[in-house]
């Protein structure tokens, strides 16, 4: 079988397993009401169909770090924890979505976007109320699915019990980086890049690339010293990652990475990028759009320039130089001392890769 076929194999499986869960909790969903029978297939719609990145990365690894091939046992007990870290990203999107009050997400109506729409009759604030507030009530159904599900994975009993652990600091981190990055956006806290940094650690680093690493370790039965090595590891390719996503969303083109245009400078999003700027000259001219919500293409493009003149984006691309050749040394450390196979090297070192690369 084919890098490719395996690729596409595995894909085909893990939203199997995400349709079989939701199936289920749409069958239950039946006894009590229509309107809860709606939000499951609607919520069906939005996490299936998805890049599934985390997923493949714990089965990415998980591969690399098993010397023999994996049985078809292993493969559907890892499958199955794979489809719950999914589920509570789709949780945490959820959330998020309510707390920064987005209808679109890809250049499509998101969950609440959906929902919202499905209410013709009613208009404005009631729909939208309807919306989110069925959003944060599946989103806390999927967090608990989420923990159960790692509560019930078949394996054994010290294996599930790091897995719990690694799910519950999981949680707790990615809540206080969205806690914080709400306070950095009200204007609680002060917006000093290192504040942001340890927010964006926290609130993506931690589900998208920690979370995923340490549970392919802790299923393949590596050493507490590897997990170790993965939590550095993975902290630093997800602030590499959400620091090029920054980039993308403010000097990418908005035709490949799907996201509204200037929306960050729309919203006053604090970044690393605006922390930069405010040290700056040109902070004066930027301020003056930053935050506008009526901010249209010509203002957004004169901002743009104006980050890119003071050098905001070099210092931002050079931040994501550097955890990424952080990511390069810890990985060569690893090796060397025998933490981390070359396999298992050779996948991270991919992924990171696919970071430094990404346009969308």
């Amino acid at each position: 079988m084919s890098a490719t076929a395996t690729e596409e194999t595995l894909g085909t499986r893990i939203e199997e397993a995400l349709r079989h869960r939701l199936s289920e909790r749409r069958a239950a969903a039946e006894q009590y009401g229509s309107e809860f029978v709606e939000l499951w297939e609607t919520a069906a719609e939005h996490v299936l169909g998805g890049k599934l990145i985390r997923p493949r990365l714990l089965m990415d690894l998980l591969h690399a770090l098993t010397p023999a091939p994996l049985s078809e046992d292993e493969t559907h007990r890892a499958i199955d924890v794979a489809a719950h870290v999914e589920l509570l990203h789709f949780a945490f999107l959820l959330h998020d979505d309510v707390i920064d009050g987005d209808l679109i997400r890809r250049r499509r109506p998101n969950l609440i976007g959906t929902l919202a729409a499905g209410r013709p009759e009613e208009s404005g604030e009631p729909a939208l109320h309807w919306a989110r507030s069925s959003a944060i009530l599946l989103g806390d159904l999927l967090l608990s699915s989420a923990v159960l599900g790692f509560a019930r994975a078949d394996v054994a009993p010290e294996a599930r019990e790091r897995l719990l652990s690694l799910l519950e600091q999981t949680i707790f981190e990615t809540v206080a980086g969205e806690h914080a990055d709400v306070a950095l956006s009200d204007g609680v806290i002060a917006p000093d890049l290192r504040t942001i940094l340890s927010t964006s650690a926290y609130k993506t680093a931690t589900y998208s690339f920690v979370l995923p690493l340490r549970a392919a370790a802790v299923l393949a039965g590596s050493s507490p010293s590897a997990e170790e090595e993965l939590t550095a590891i993975g902290h630093r390719l997800g602030l590499a990652y959400q620091l090029q996503d920054d980039l993308l969303s403010v000097f990418g083109d908005p035709e490949e990475h799907g996201k509204d245009a200037f929306s960050d400078l729309r919203e006053g999003k604090e970044t690393a990028i605006i922390a930069y700027a405010r040290l700056t000259s040109h902070w004066d001219s930027i301020e003056l759009h930053f935050g506008r919500s009526d901010l249209d293409l010509a203002d957004g493009a004169y901002t743009r320039d104006r980050l890119r003149e003071c050098g905001a984006e070099a210092f931002v691309q050079g931040l994501v130089r550097e955890h990424l050749d952080a990511v390069s040394s810890a990985l060569s450390h690893a090796e060397s001392a025998g933490t981390l196979s070359t396999a298992a090297g050779r996948t991270v070192r991919g992924l990171a890769s696919r970071v430094e690369s990404r346009r969308r």
